[in-house]
């Protein structure tokens, strides 16, 4: 994953969307379910008549389950399948794709860009209603239902204790030399004309299950089970509290992911594979 393209290759660039209810997330599994990467490396490697199956690397490897609207991933072609392809791929992928992963747009990447560590935040959205009636059948896929009323207020008060940098332990899924330490840089909900509840939640970048439980959190507050501390409070634990439910993924949907200048694209890469700590409290 590295911002220097092997000599005879051009790093390409793809703006996709997916529908990821019937996917087992994005990364290419050994046992064989279907996944996003899986679908697009066969589709590229069939439409260049390759024998080789070029690796994608992606902005934000989503869970089983999780839609993307605005994903970002790279690709890196020998030059002569690009020179022979680029004018015609973006069509003859469409025209091989299943019909729930789209790409919009594909182009040759400016120097030092990785879909993965040059981007400097992600976007996502988690939409749920708590309409007693329950969810719209046509929005069914993406939209959670929440069976009891839900104070907007009250969460986005929640909200306000989880903005900044800080250790997300407590609501993050471990793994295995992974820090929990990211920068919310946006956290807030509004309601929709059509009565559905949107939260916007934006960072520099997530670990797993990150999004659905901050949600899942906030959404026990909402319905009166917890104060608007609360959250808060679990944050500061920095240990998984029981009562944090990891929501379904039907309702989340990755909307975009942001890149800086072209220019500051290799630095930024290279700021993001550090590992980062906090900065000491102090000895005493």
């Amino acid at each position: 994953m590295s911002e220097e393209v092997e000599p005879g290759h051009v790093r390409v660039r793809l703006d996709l969307s997916y529908d990821g209810r019937d996917f087992s997330g994005w990364a290419r599994q050994r046992e064989g379910q279907r996944t996003v990467q899986g679908e697009i490396e066969d589709a590229l490697r069939t439409v260049t008549r390759s024998r080789e199956t070029y690796e994608l690397t992606v902005a934000g490897r989503t869970d089983s389950g999780v839609h993307a609207r605005g994903q970002v991933a790279h690709v890196d072609l020998p030059e002569d399948v690009w020179a022979e392809h680029r004018e015609k791929l973006l069509r003859r992928l469409a025209g091989r794709l299943p019909h729930d992963v789209r790409i919009w747009k594909v182009a040759e990447a400016p120097a030092g860009f990785n879909a993965r560590f040059s981007a400097i935040w992600r976007r996502y959205a988690y939409r749920v209603t708590d309409d007693p009636g329950g969810v719209d059948p046509l929005l069914r896929g993406h939209v959670l239902w929440h069976d009891w009323t839900l104070d907007m207020d009250a969460m986005n008060e929640a909200a306000q204790a989880l903005i900044g940098e800080h250790d997300f332990a407590a609501y993050c899924k471990r793994r295995e030399g992974a820090t929990t330490i990211r920068t919310l840089q946006e956290l807030r909900w509004e309601r929709r004309p059509d009565g559905i509840l949107e939260a916007t939640v934006r960072a520099d970048a997530f670990c797993h299950n990150m999004v659905r439980s901050l949600v899942g959190a906030m959404l026990f507050v909402g319905d009166g089970h917890r104060p608007p501390d609360w959250p808060g409070k679990v944050l500061a634990a920095g240990v998984r509290d029981s009562a944090v439910h990891v929501v379904r993924p039907h309702g989340l949907t990755l909307e975009e992911v942001g890149y800086p200048a072209d220019e500051l694209l290799a630095a930024r890469s290279a700021e993001a594979r550090n590992k980062r700590t906090l900065p000491s409290a102090g000895c005493c």
